[in-house]
């Protein structure tokens, strides 16, 4: 359900930070607070419900690779903390906007608000693009080795990290733009494989003798089911 809670947190976020993402003049303008400030706390609870996965998770998966279990917490924790500097990025620019503009040299307030704007659009490239493809490639693992779901699912993830990683990689040396064809088939697998994982696990959930049975449980019973 904390997955689930991602997408139903992150997709409205995007609409409702629309007007201070796209207004490069918004810090002077008449604004739309109301709706950034909506579309911040919805990063925030993005955010907190990446930590919850992994601590969901982290008994489970623990029991296949210790290490690698966490290394995804570790990884989830970050991309929650990357999310969260975009927002208190995106919050200074209301405050500068909130404070009033009498008195005050207009182009510096650009300046500033574009300079956080800029901000939150590299924590938005690094957060919920670079850093999934960590995610998908550490629990992708521990849930295809022992069959923990069903494996088409870890594997869509499995498939979908390099070329997200590929794809943020090029975004950052200016090669590529986040809004294009190679992003969007990029984005495509990891997109099916979080929502995937999400919605197996809240109407099946986890396989109860891989679960208990380690790493090696399916040599044990015989190789899991599908």
């Amino acid at each position: 359900m904390l997955y689930l809670a991602t997408f139903a947190s992150s997709i409205p976020a995007v609409f409702l930070l629309g007007p201070v993402l796209s207004d490069p003049n918004y810090v002077t303008s008449a604004g739309n607070d109301t709706s950034v400030v909506w579309g911040c706390l919805l990063d925030l609870v993005n955010a907190t419900a990446c930590v919850g996965t992994a601590a969901a998770l982290f008994p489970v998966v623990r029991r296949q690779n210790e290490s690698l279990a966490l290394g995804f917490v570790t990884s989830r924790m970050f991309e929650a903390a990357v999310i969260a500097i975009g927002v208190v990025s995106l919050l200074a620019v209301v405050t500068l906007r909130q404070a009033g503009t009498s008195g005050t040299d207009h182009s510096s307030l650009i300046t500033a608000a574009r300079a956080l704007v800029a901000v939150r659009d590299w924590t938005f490239l690094i957060g919920p693009w670079m850093v999934p493809a960590i995610n998908a490639l550490l629990l992708g693992y521990l849930l295809f080795r022992p069959r923990l779901v069903p494996r088409f699912i870890p594997l869509m993830g499995l498939i979908g990290a390099p070329l997200l990683l590929i794809s943020a990689i090029t975004t950052m040396f200016g090669i590529n733009d986040q809004v294009s064809v190679l992003s969007a088939v990029a984005t495509l697998p990891i997109f099916l494989w979080e929502l995937s994982l999400g919605l197996y696990l809240t109407f099946k959930g986890l396989k109860p003798a891989a679960v208990l049975g380690g790493p090696d449980s399916t040599h044990a019973t015989g190789g899991g089911r599908m």
